[in-house]
């Protein structure tokens, strides 16, 4: 396989490279290096520094290294950003989108995945439910709202282009090489921040001092698998969710975290975010019928935790 990883020098992305070079195949990336970082690039793998809005610039890239498959994980990947501004969110997602499907319909790319989101594309989850693929779709965010349209593309791309394509749809991911500053995780932040003895903050659920808003917190190495299953034409299902089906809710999270590293955070408490879900947990089903349960967080946390401790002073 000739795989394509857009966003490649990113966190998701670079865990997807390194599956793939172990799995044996042939790798490229693509990456504006905006947010993602050259050294998180493997050694020998070639790194196309360009931005996806450059539609020629893109059109190049896959007619130079003429990817099979393209695992699609560039993106504008913030939701308070995408509140801020949503011009900039459109133009990075949704355009952006459409130069690389143009590229690859053209191209006679084989398969498109497509990086989506389980954590903001289904809006509010209420207790105890979890998210399925077939579930009503309530983006508020820009940024969920951009995925969405994106994906809505893909199915006009496969029937008028013949472009295949998988969608899966991400929970909330953290692990190792999550930037603090370029991408949004809150694990990253936290990690961060205690190691360095800095406070921590709660923002609220609904109310200033709750336990603060519930997500479902899912390792990037589990994710970088689905991927690979997918390249593999292992997953039948058009959308499939990529979670663990837990909640967990802010204040839970500081206080695994601090078990972990054995540290005593000062935790602030801060007002709900615009734009932030109160609750958002999916239905792992589909893919842990696929790859087995997904790993656990304690198992998760601790080798996110020694990468962070083991690299705060670069």
């Amino acid at each position: 396989m000739k795989l394509l990883v857009t966003g490649g020098a990113g966190f998701i992305g670079s865990h997807i490279v390194e599956h793939a070079l172990s799995d044996g195949h042939e790798v490229a990336v693509l990456d504006d290096l905006s947010t993602g970082r050259r050294e998180n690039v493997p050694a020998g793998v070639a790194l196309f520094e360009v931005d996806l809005r450059n539609r020629e610039a893109t059109e190049r890239v896959i007619k130079d290294f003429k990817p099979t498959v393209v695992s699609h994980q560039a993106a504008q990947a913030s939701v308070s950003i995408s509140v801020r501004d949503p011009a900039f969110d459109v133009t990075v997602n949704v355009i952006g989108s459409i130069n690389l499907f143009d590229a690859c319909a053209t191209s006679g790319v084989e398969l498109l995945i497509f990086a989506s989101t389980g954590g903001a594309i289904y809006g509010e989850v209420p207790e105890p439910a979890r998210a399925r693929e077939n579930d009503a779709l309530l983006p508020y965010s820009p940024y969920a709202i951009s995925k969405l349209t994106v994906e809505k593309l893909l199915h006009f791309y496969q029937g008028e282009r013949g472009l295949n394509y998988r969608v899966l749809r991400y929970a909330n991911i953290y692990g190792p090489r999550q930037d603090a500053h370029g991408e949004a995780g809150v694990v990253a932040i936290f990690a961060e921040r205690m190691l360095k003895g800095d406070p921590i903050q709660v923002n609220a659920r609904r109310q200033l001092g709750d336990a603060g808003c519930v997500r479902d917190y899912t390792y990037v190495s589990d994710v970088a698998r689905a991927n690979l299953a997918a390249a593999a034409g292992r997953v039948e299902q058009l959308v499939t969710n990529v979670g663990t089906g837990v909640s967990v809710s802010t204040s839970e999270l500081a206080g695994m975290m601090q078990r972990t590293l054995g540290i005593e955070a000062t935790i602030k408490q801060g007002p709900h975010r615009a734009g932030d879900l109160e609750r958002s947990v999916l239905d792992p089903s589909r893919c842990t019928q696929l790859l087995g349960p997904p790993t656990s967080m304690a198992v998760g946390l601790a080798t996110t935790l020694e990468w962070y401790r083991a690299h705060r002073s670069s």
